[in-house]
């Protein structure tokens, strides 16, 4: 029996609407656009909102009825946990191609990693940055490893960098390899300034290693930055802001809410990164000359053939974060990419490995305090 699809246990579904991990789902599960034909979705996993504490949260009625509309309609299971007692999630049949995709808070990466290995996945699809610091995710890489010593079905594990394979991606470096100049990768988040300690607390990581991963995964894969190879990083003092603010819990968190920045490499490339929590729902490449600063060239996510797709996922899922609609096209892709590896070893095209993500997890840790240092001295 040749096996067409990969069966997908998906692990961290949050709040409808809100949560990437909802919209990994409701793209797997949309039978009329059929965007990632390769992934059926047959288990998903909840550990916050199944939980004693998470049932009386915030979002805790909405998941409740969209968990009894996938039972029942769509015939999804749904569990606490990966391994637990609650968790009878069989083991991959052997005509099985099984994929998980991980997309919970960062801190609990590491262990629902180790539960997705154990369960024999021959495929993890690991939302950015992976986990909290790189010793722990190069310890996932080297659990990974050490699991197909073990398993004559190799554990590939790719990351969810949408950006790696957004068109506006593609076609500032196509410019920018045929005709020079400065290239800057802008991210733009959607949030209220009343937001931003709800923010800053739910990613408490960092804007570096949580929105600007994207971008920085981006110098990583073309630009050849490592921290080695670093040679200078200078903040755009006129654009960047760095705040302490207060979260939910009462506790204080300091991030960048707005950020722009330079690197130079010790090979002579230069590429500059721009993120602002409060700046809109786009993304977008420049290209500017490197003698003068005239800009060349921009291109932004969405562009106008995008926009009637952007209508029709608003009238879909009314309410939802504006930003599953802007960036709708990458991540069925990157997840179509990924499953159909899982299922035939198709080579996943521009999707980004945990090697790399090692990589920009170390430049994310490497230039925050530098650039917290030059921002409030």
């Amino acid at each position: 029996m040749t096996t067409t699809t990969a069966t997908v246990v998906l692990v961290g579904c949050g709040c409808p609407k809100r949560s990437m991990g909802w919209y990994h789902a409701v793209q797997m599960l949309d039978k009329e656009r059929n965007v990632c034909p390769s992934a059926t979705l047959k288990y998903i996993v909840e550990p916050w909102y199944m939980s004693k504490a998470g049932s009386v949260a915030a979002g805790g009625d909405e998941f409740r009825a969209w968990k009894e509309e996938l039972e029942t309609t769509k015939n999804i299971q749904f569990f606490e946990s990966i391994a637990g007692l609650d968790s009878t999630i069989p083991p991959p049949t052997k005509d099985e191609r099984r994929l998980a995709i991980i997309s919970a808070r960062t801190s609990d990466n590491p262990k629902l990693f180790a539960d997705c290995l154990n369960m024999g996945c021959h495929s993890i699809y690991l939302e950015k940055p992976g986990a909290p610091t790189v010793s722990e995710l190069e310890k996932m890489r080297d659990a990974a490893k050490a699991a197909n010593n073990k398993n004559t079905n190799t554990t590939a594990v790719l990351m969810g960098f949408n950006k790696n394979v957004a068109k506006f991606t593609t076609k500032t470096l196509d410019y920018a390899t045929k005709n020079g100049g400065i290239v800057t990768f802008v991210h733009n988040n959607n949030y209220s300034r009343s937001e931003l300690g709800e923010c800053f607390e739910r990613n408490a990581e960092g804007m570096l290693k949580n929105m600007a991963i994207h971008e920085l995964c981006l110098a990583v894969t073309y630009f050849g930055v490592t921290v080695d190879n670093i040679q200078a990083v200078t903040a755009d003092k006129e654009y960047s802001s760095c705040q302490t603010l207060k979260g939910p819990s009462g506790h204080n968190f300091t991030d960048f809410d707005r950020l722009k920045f330079t690197i130079t490499t010790k090979d002579g490339n230069q590429v500059s990164v721009a993120a602002d929590r409060c700046g809109g729902d786009d993304s977008i490449g420049i290209v500017n000359d490197s003698t003068n600063g005239k800009e060349l060239f921009r291109y932004s996510m969405p562009d106008q053939d995008d926009l009637a797709n952007i209508s029709k996922l608003e009238a879909k899922y009314p309410g939802a974060m504006p930003y599953f609609y802007v960036q709708d096209p990458d991540y069925a892709t990157l997840k179509e990419r990924i499953a159909k590896n899982c299922v035939d070893g198709t080579k996943a095209e521009g999707v980004a490995t945990i090697d790399v993500a090692i990589e920009t997890l170390k430049v994310a840790e490497y230039l925050t305090p530098i650039l917290q240092e030059q921002l409030l001295q």
